[in-house]
Formats: C-alpha cells, sequence, structure tokens
C-alpha cells in the first residue's frame, strides 16, 4: 500500500511553509537546481511530479518525474526523531559500497547532507523498474513454476549478499561484527519494558527462553535487517528475477541467519493459521511457492551455513515484532499518533507472543 501525499508535504519554495505549520517533506526549487548541478535533471520545476513509493512508516521514499527522467529521493520522516535512526547518509554508505559487488542494491547518484535544500539530510538513488510481490503476482508470474522461481531468487539474492566481504567493500566500521545477538537481546528487553502497555507473559517468557538458548553465531556478514519479499523488486516478465533489494534503513554487520529468521516470519504455507493484519505476504501460500523447509534447505546449500538453530532466530524475530507492534499500539492508545490502524494492533501482539511462545517450545 502506498499512502497519499497531504497538500503540505511537497512545497515549491522554502518562504511557502506557513507560520507553525509542519515542516515539509520535500521542496521542489532547490532539489531541482541540485539535481541540474549534478547533471541529474534540467527540468522545469513548475513540471515536476512527485509521489510517494512505500507505506511511509520508515524513511520516507519518493519518485521524482522530470522532463522524462525520474529518479528516487529518500529522506527521514518528519521529526522529532530517536539519535542515530533513520540516517540515510550511512543507508547511502552501504548502497555505494555494494556497487562494485553482484548485490542487488539501486544505485546511489547523489547524497546531501545539508537540510537547508529540502528540510532534511536525503539521498537520490537510480528508479529501478520492477514490482514489489506482496499479496497478489504479476502476470507473467502467475504460475507454478515461476512462483518457484521468485522464491529461490529471494534465497539466492540473500545468499549473494552475505557472500560479500564487508571489509574488501569498505564498511570497517559499519557494524560491530561479534556479540550482534546478545546486542539484540538487550535492546529489546529494553525496548519491552518501555513499549509495553499491559502484561504479557508470553513475552517475559520467550526473552528468557532466548537468553538462555544462545547460539554460536557464524561469521558476520552484512545483515539487511529487513529481508522479506516485499522489501524487493521483480521483472514482469518470465522468467523470475529479482532486479533489486529495498529499504536498507536497518542494515548493519552481524549474524546472517537472522536475515533468515526474519524473512521465514513471514513465509506463510498452506495450511497456516490466517496471521491477519501482520500478514504481509500472502501470495506465498499459492501452489508453487516453496514451504518453509525448502527454503531453508535452499539457503543452508547456497551458504554452507548450518541451520540446525534456526528455530532459535524465527523466535527472536517474532519477539522482536511483539515489542515494534506493543510500541505502535502504545502510540495510539496513548494519543501520540492518530493512525487508526494502529489502534487495532492489541489482540494481534498477543497473537503473535503465543506464536513466538510455540516456536520456541518446537526449537528446544
Amino acid at each position: 500500500m502506498t499512502q497519499a501525499l497531504a497538500p503540505d508535504d511537497i512545497i515549491r519554495r522554502r518562504g511557502d511553509v506557513a507560520e507553525g505549520a509542519r515542516e515539509p517533506l520535500l521542496v521542489i526549487e532547490p532539489l531541482v537546481e541540485l539535481l541540474a548541478a549534478n547533471g541529474l535533471g534540467d527540468g522545469d520545476p513548475a513540471e515536476i511530479e512527485v509521489f510517494p513509493i512505500g507505506d511511509g512508516h520508515s524513511n520516507v521514499t519518493l519518485a521524482v518525474r522530470s522532463a522524462g527522467r525520474e529518479v528516487i529521493v529518500r529522506r527521514p520522516p518528519r521529526g522529532p526523531l530517536p539519535p542515530s535512526a533513520h540516517d540515510v547518509a550511512r543507508e547511502a554508505r552501504l548502497l555505494r559500497a555494494l556497487e562494485a559487488t553482484p548485490v542487488r542494491a539501486p544505485r546511489v547518484l547523489l547524497t546531501c547532507e545539508d537540510p537547508s535544500v529540502i528540510g532534511a539530510p536525503f539521498y537520490v538513488m537510480e528508479r529501478v523498474e520492477g514490482a514489489v510481490i506482496t499479496d497478489a503476482m504479476p502476470a507473467k508470474l502467475d504460475g507454478f513454476d515461476e512462483r518457484r522461481g521468485v522464491a529461490y531468487e529471494l534465497i539466492d539474492a540473500l545468499v549473494e549478499l552475505h557472500r560479500v566481504d564487508w571489509t574488501a567493500a569498505g564498511l570497517e566500521g559499519f557494524g560491530k561484527p561479534t556479540g550482534y545477538l546478545e546486542r539484540q537481546l538487550r535492546r529489546f528487553t529494553g525496548l519491552w519494558e518501555h513499549n509495553r502497555t499491559r502484561a504479557l507473559p508470553a513475552v517475559e517468557q520467550v526473552g528468557t527462553w532466548l537468553a538462555a538458548n544462545l547460539p554460536s553465531s557464524p561469521p558476520a556478514t552484512i545483515v539487511h535487517g529487513d529481508y522479506r519479499l516485499g522489501n524487493t523488486l521483480f521483472a514482469t516478465q518470465a522468467p523470475a528475477h529479482l532486479v533489486a533489494i529495498l529499504d536498507w534503513e536497518m542494515a548493519t554487520i552481524g549474524d546472517p541467519l537472522a536475515d533468515i529468521g526474519y524473512m521465514l516470519m513471514f513465509w506463510a504455507e498452506p495450511g497456516d493459521p490466517p496471521a491477519g493484519r501482520f500478514e504481509l505476504q500472502s501470495v506465498t501460500r499459492l501452489p508453487g511457492f516453496p514451504t518453509r523447509a525448502e527454503m531453508i534447505a535452499r539457503y543452508e546449500e547456497g551458504s554452507g551455513r548450518s541451520m540446525r538453530a534456526l528455530g532459535w532466530y524465527l523466535t527472536l524475530a517474532l519477539w522482536k515484532a511483539v515489542v515494534f507492534m506493543e510500541g505502535n499500539y502504545k502510540r495510539a492508545i496513548t494519543g501520540t499518533t492518530d493512525d487508526p490502524y494502529l489502534k487495532t494492533f492489541g489482540e494481534g501482539v498477543v497473537q503473535l507472543a503465543e506464536r513466538a511462545l510455540e516456536v520456541s517450545r518446537g526449537a528446544a
């Protein structure tokens, strides 16, 4: 789902901001000047078209079309923002580092850390043509063999990412290569204490189980952090081909199996109970899509990593999702957001916590 732009999201020039108004997402004239100065367009500001891409819950992604050329602008959401969150310069650094690798990522064209241009730091990347697959298949890919091809492309692209020599790519200091899982547990335990709105014993039980059963991590790799079918683009013609991995905001250096556990959290099979509003990709229930076990086997074969502890990583992904969703629910019931969708998360959080507990028991 793509959210519509509000009337005050895009303004022509900085002086158009009314007194007391919220900050705009984009200021057209200085952006056009910067693009032209970097050989990325020379269109008339009056003819610029801007439209949002994605659901708008993370960094803001806007398509800018001018004189027949289209680029993508990515910037943080409106403030106030937590320290170090929504760091688009960090995101752009990673994408530039990946340009010399086989990883399927959009190419960065321009980075601007000066907030006076459009109101926040931002970067510009190429527009990659393709379809995001979540609840429907592109017509040319809507067959048994192509559905299977989509799934295996998703795995193979992740294997490519995890194979990158991140030190050779210039990513020293991008993340801490050791202690990733321990930091995840500490961070989300603290977040739960901050986000919780009620007693949910399953959350504490799962957190305790995770700490008591911490696996040994394989050598560190680049970790995407939000790797799922809905964060990729596929060519719309057969054969199935993943053309780009999107939304790198959560990327770091850490345990690659965290990406697999996270991806499988969304991987629904025929016979699975409905996931309600937390089911982000219903297509995987269709004939042709592999089972979770088949996806695990594909990754294990391609990466050479053992999947014996994968139940722990799936439990971690579910537990983290509970903590995040409870935070969204808290924002809704305390009135810090007027998004009615978030107010419906209450029972869904409980169900997700129970699923995490069930998976942990199966992995014990």
